[in-house]
């Protein structure tokens, strides 16, 4: 993890500025371009690969919606900046004996990827008298290496998923195979919103599928056009803009 650091001249804080401003233009051109407004759009900072201090700075500039991928960072971070209260989202794979220290902090989890971890978030949640937000990952590319319920488990699963305590479900998501891949990730992400369009109108009581967290900084764009409501966005938040050659 590192501290933000430029060559440019410019301070970090006013390079976060920067990059917010350039990242929520392109959310709002991206949502144009699907017939949607850019406030449909909720852009989620992950911060994994900065420090605390660099987040805090996020903060300031008007960004309070921050995820993280290890559950670990997340505590470490919630305790940091406790004092400014942002929202969390948990975009990684998250182990069943992280849930319990976890689940306090409110995040919306965005990687609810077996029925293992639902039913194990469902028991803490109600031992602990809270009701957990999350979503269902799914495996659209079928990629070996990636977490996730495949396409095909998700609609025999709802029923019994939208039965279990303490949990409720807001929608799906998904990573795409490659980033940067964008004709692939575009596939990928049309696939989520076909599949959501289809489970979205036979929910059972418990499930809303009014949610899909798709798209990182390499395809953002594409995933809100082809449906986002949801965008993780790290380094093209935090990194120096790269220079044009001359």
């Amino acid at each position: 993890m590192n501290s933000l650091s430029t060559s440019s001249g410019r301070s970090p804080a006013d390079q976060i500025r920067e990059n917010l401003v350039r990242v929520r233009e392109q959310i709002a051109a991206a949502a144009l371009r699907s017939g949607r407004e850019a406030s449909a759009i909720r852009l989620v900072a992950v911060t994994k690969y900065v420090d605390a201090a660099a987040a805090r700075l996020l903060i300031a500039a008007g960004l309070t919606e921050l995820g993280e991928s290890r559950p670990q960072e997340l505590w470490s971070k919630a305790a940091a900046l406790a004092d400014l209260a942002p929202n969390w989202h948990l975009v990684g794979h998250l182990q069943s004996n992280k849930v319990r220290r976890t689940l306090p902090l409110r995040p919306l989890i965005h990687s609810a990827d077996s029925l293992k971890i639902l039913e194990t978030i469902s028991r803490e949640a109600q031992g602990l008298g809270l009701t957990s937000e999350l979503l269902v990952e799914v495996n659209v590319s079928g990629d070996a290496a990636k977490h996730g319920f495949a396409p095909a488990e998700v609609e025999p699963l709802l029923p019994r998923i939208g039965a279990l305590p303490g949990i409720a479900v807001i929608g799906l998501m998904t990573m795409a195979s490659r980033e940067g891949d964008l004709d692939g990730a575009r596939r990928e992400f049309a696939a989520l919103r076909e599949l959501r369009d289809r489970l979205a109108a036979a929910c059972p009581p418990g499930i809303s599928l009014r949610e899909l967290s798709m798209g990182m900084s390499g395809d953002y764009e594409v995933a809100i056009e082809e449906g986002a409501t949801m965008v993780r966005v790290g380094s093209a938040l935090f990194d120096e803009p790269s220079q044009p050659s001359k």
